[in-house]
């Protein structure tokens, strides 16, 4: 009697829709230039806007901010404040944040060893 192998399922047109629609979720916040690289910034600990400016790199303090403040309002990082003088601002990821670190580092894995580099910018 021969071996059959179960057919695995393939989702309908419903199952489909649902993925994309959680992909298309994710990469309205991620997809943005620059969201990445700041989130990896973050990955060793808390930073200030000076020290993610410097490990992200040719990012305009401008588009740094916006990225800040939507990462902030996402979820993903939480701004802290300490009362000075001097006062000073930092950023650390939080749960949410560093549940994500996994997925960015399999995405750097595979746009290693499946995109040309390219290291102009």
């Amino acid at each position: 009697m021969p071996l059959t192998r179960p057919t695995p399922e393939v989702p309908g047109p419903d199952g489909c829709a649902r993925a994309d629609a959680s992909l298309a979720r994710a990469f309205a916040v991620l997809g943005k230039r620059w969201t990445a690289p700041v989130l990896g910034s973050l990955r060793a600990g808390p930073a200030g806007f000076r020290e993610v400016s410097r490990a992200v790199g040719k990012v305009s303090d401008s588009v740094l901010s916006d990225r800040l403040a939507e990462l902030t309002e996402h979820g993903l990082i939480v701004r802290t404040v300490q009362e000075g003088p001097p006062i000073a601002v930092s950023y650390q990821l939080t749960e949410r944040g560093q549940a994500l670190m996994p997925a960015l580092e399999q995405i750097s894995r595979w746009a290693t060893e499946h995109l040309p580099g390219d290291e102009k910018s």
